[in-house]
C-alpha cells in the first residue's frame, strides 16, 4: 500500500445502460454488474467502476461525474483532519471492500478516500485505455493548497502557469493542480480523470460520434464529455 496516492475512478450516471454503451465503445471495456454497482474490464483487468446516481442526489440535480479514489491509512483519520481544515464530509461508510469516505474540500471539489487492501489499483503510467492521471482544477489554488498539504501531507511545486505539481512526502509526482478562472472552467471545482489512447484524432472523433461533447483541444489532450454531456474526462495519446 502506498497511502495517500491515487488508486481508482469510478462514475455516477443517471443512465447506467445507455452510459455503459458509450464507454464500451469508445475503451473496449466489459462491465460486469454485482449488487448494483458495475465493474469495466480491459480483458481480465479490472479498470474503474460505474453506479447509479442514488435518487436523493438526482433530486438535487447533481450532475453525471467521474470520481477520483486516493488511498489512505485511516479514513476517520482522514476525515478528522479533513474537518478542521475547512473540508465537508458527505459520506462515511464501510463495505466489504474496505472503508470509505466521500469529502470535499473547501472550494468544493469531490474525492473519496478508501481503507483498505481489497480495492483494485487500477491507475497506470502509460497504458491505452486505462486510468493514468488525476487532476485537480480550482479558481484559487491558495485556498486549497493548506487543505491538502495537512490531509495527505503532500508538496505542492509551481510550476509556473498556475500550474503545480502534487508530491508525496517521498517526492513522487502523482497529480497536477491548475488554477483556471471560472470563466473558463465554468462555476464548479473539481478533479478530473485522464485515461491513455493509442489514437488520439480517432477518440475524439468516436467520442462526439456517439454524442460527447468538445470542451477543450489542448493539442497533447483533449478534454471531453461523455452522452450525458455533463461527466467530462481527458484523453491522451499514450
Amino acid at each position: 500500500m502506498k497511502p495517500n496516492n491515487f488508486i481508482f475512478a469510478d462514475l455516477s450516471t443517471y443512465t447506467p445502460k445507455e452510459t455503459m454503451v458509450f464507454y464500451e465503445t469508445v475503451f473496449g471495456w466489459t462491465y460486469y454488474e454485482s449488487d448494483g454497482y458495475y465493474s469495466a474490464y480491459k480483458g481480465n483487468k479490472e479498470i474503474c467502476g460505474l453506479y447509479e446516481t442514488p435518487e436523493k442526489f438526482k433530486q438535487m440535480r447533481m450532475p453525471h461525474f467521474w470520481m477520483s479514489y486516493i488511498q489512505v491509512s485511516s479514513v476517520d483519520q482522514t476525515v478528522d483532519k479533513a474537518k478542521k481544515l475547512g473540508g465537508i464530509i458527505e459520506m462515511v461508510d464501510e463495505s466489504v471492500l474496505g472503508n470509505v469516505a466521500l469529502i470535499r474540500d473547501p472550494q468544493g471539489s469531490g474525492f473519496t478516500v478508501y481503507e483498505g487492501e481489497n480495492l483494485t489499483h487500477t491507475r497506470t503510467q502509460n497504458e491505452a485505455n486505462t486510468l493514468i492521471w488525476n487532476e485537480l482544477h480550482v479558481s484559487n489554488a491558495a485556498n486549497v493548497i493548506p487543505f491538502y498539504e495537512g490531509i495527505f501531507n503532500w508538496d505542492f511545486v509551481n510550476r509556473g502557469n498556475d500550474t503545480y505539481n502534487i508530491q508525496t512526502h517521498n517526492g513522487d509526482h502523482i497529480a497536477d493542480l491548475m488554477e483556471i478562472p471560472n470563466d473558463f472552467k465554468g462555476k464548479y471545482e473539481y478533479w478530473v480523470c485522464s485515461f491513455g489512447v493509442e489514437d488520439l484524432s480517432k477518440t475524439r472523433d468516436k467520442i462526439l460520434n456517439l454524442g460527447g461533447t468538445l470542451v477543450s483541444d489542448e493539442g497533447d489532450r483533449i478534454l471531453l464529455t461523455d452522452n450525458s454531456r455533463e461527466a467530462f474526462f481527458y484523453v491522451q495519446e499514450v
